[in-house]
Parts: C-alpha cells; structure tokens; sequence
C-alpha cells in the first residue's frame, strides 16, 4: 500500500505541473487580455504534432523537440492574437471567449485532416521502465520530470524577478493603474501570448510523452482540467495556477488510493475535480489565492 501511495504521489506530481504550467498561460492571458481562451486544448495538440514531427520525422531528441513544440506554438499563439483575436476586441467577453471555442474547433479539424485520427506516439521505448525501489517510471515521466524541474522554477523566477514578469503581473492585477504608471500593456499583451503559447507547447509534448499514445484530442481531453486550475488558483493569479495544478494533480492521483476507502475508479478522476470546482466555486469563486473581482 505504501508502494502504491509514492507510485500515485510521483503521477500526480508529473500531472500536477504540466497542468500548472499550462494554467500560468491560460490564466495570465485571462488576467491581462480578458480573454477565456478555449482553444488553448488545441494549442496542447499542435503542439503534441509539432514536436512528434521533430522527433520521428527529422530524428531529434525529446528535448530539442519539446523546445521546438515550445517555440512553434508560441509563433501559432501569437499569430492568432494579431490576425483574429487583437482586431476582434472590445466585442465583449462571452462573444471573444465564443471566437476562441471556434478558432479551437478549427484547429482541431485541421489537424485531423492533416494528420488523420490515428493515435500516434514519440520514438522512445515505451515498455521500458526505471525501477526505484519505491517508485517506476517510464522513460516518457523521466523527461517530463527532467524538464519541468528546470521549467517550473525558471517561469516562477520569471514571473517574481524579471521586469517583464512583473509587467505581466502587474497588468493582470490591474490593467489601468499599469498603463498609467507607464507600463505598455500592448506590449505585454504580446509577450504573455508568447509565454502562454510556449508553455502550452511544453505541456502538449508532455501530456503526450506521459500518455504514451496521443491523438487529435489530446488537447480538448485536458481542457476542462487546464480552466479548473485556471478558476482554482484564481483568475488571473499566475502563482495560484502553479499551486492549484500541482494540488489538483495530487488529488486526483491520489483519490484512487486503495487506503481510501478503496479509492475511486481512475475513470472517475475528472469527476472530482469538477466536484471541487463546483465547491470552490459556490463558496469562493474567486479561487484559493485569487480575490474577487467585477467585470
């Protein structure tokens, strides 16, 4: 029983962070452009597919191929901000948030067409497994632990000590008093596409390497789990959708537990997070480490 507690502790720390990483961008890109961008699943799956392309088709490793997922949906991210979504604005909210649901709905049918809707997977040895007493695991959860032990903490330091970061945190508290102390909100605007797209870049190829096996819907399948760490950290705190992902990774994971009373099914692990997200919601919907606010 102990064995199976570390074994479930490791997955939902993997879990944890992708799903942090992620919900920093969807959350920054909330707090500072006002937009709830639902076609930030897809941004997951292109990025799945442009790091696959790295990967299989041209032989490069995981790590050349994460950054270049990075670095690609990054370009995708900012180019639908300047070609769709910047020219769209002032529509309102729902109608923006609407737009996303069909640049999303787009995206997703033009990876189906390109690549079919065959599962596919990275050139790693997928059978394999690394035995450490306690815990296993396999090559895919080995990088994406590599990786996020050097992305977390970079974006957290970005965020804290950089100017940039502190723009970007500054304009997502409050977009007016930052323009008036001189602050460029456009510009920030641009940069925190930039940061969205290339973490949304990073947790595709993961989500992907960790699965094992990935197809088109990779990213509309994590969706739903992204808004929830976005609306349990607070909307628009970048440092609540660090916390809340690593938390909601560990609960999920570790609700399956056999010492819980049995524990839950693994099917039913978006289930409870929905649960908590109606309870946060009903009793602080302003999110754990979020305050309330009016739009």
């Amino acid at each position: 029983m102990l064995e199976q507690f570390a074994q479930l502790t490791i997955n939902g720390l993997i879990t944890g962070t992708i799903l942090a990483l992620t919900g920093v961008g969807a959350s920054l890109v909330f707090g500072i452009q006002r937009i709830a961008n639902f076609a930030h699943g897809e941004y997951l799956t292109f990025a799945a597919y442009a790091g696959l392309l790295l990967n299989a088709t041209y032989g490069q490793n995981l790590v050349v191929a994460t950054a270049g997922a990075m670095a690609a949906t990054a370009i995708l991210a900012v180019a639908i901000h300047f070609g769709v979504l910047r020219p769209l604005r002032g529509r309102g909210l729902v109608a923006t948030s609407l737009i996303t649901v069909g640049i999303g709905l787009m995206l997703r049918d033009v990876i189906f067409m390109v690549v079919g809707p065959q599962t596919r997977q990275f050139e790693i040895d997928q059978t394999a497994v690394y035995d450490l007493t306690l815990v296993r695991i396999s090559p895919g959860q080995a990088v994406a632990i590599a990786i996020t032990i050097v992305v977390a903490p970079a974006v957290a330091l970005l965020l804290a000590r950089t100017p940039i970061g502190k723009a970007m945190r500054a304009v997502a508290d409050n977009r007016d008093l930052a323009a008036i102390s001189g602050i460029d909100v456009e510009r920030i605007g641009t940069y925190v596409w930039l940061l969205a797209g290339a973490l949304a870049g990073l947790g595709g190829t993961m989500f992907a390497v960790v699965q094992g096996t990935f197809d088109p819907n990779l990213g509309f399948q994590v969706l739903f789990l992204i808004f929830t760490t976005v609306v349990l950290g607070g909307i628009g705190s970048a440092y609540g959708a660090l916390m809340a992902g690593i938390v909601l990774g560990l609960a999920m994971e570790l609700s399956t537990w056999s010492g819980f009373a049995g524990g839950l099914e693994a099917r039913f692990k978006p289930v409870l997070a929905f649960a908590v997200l109606i309870g946060l919601l009903l009793y602080r919907p302003q999110g754990l480490f979020g305050r309330a606010r009016v739009f």
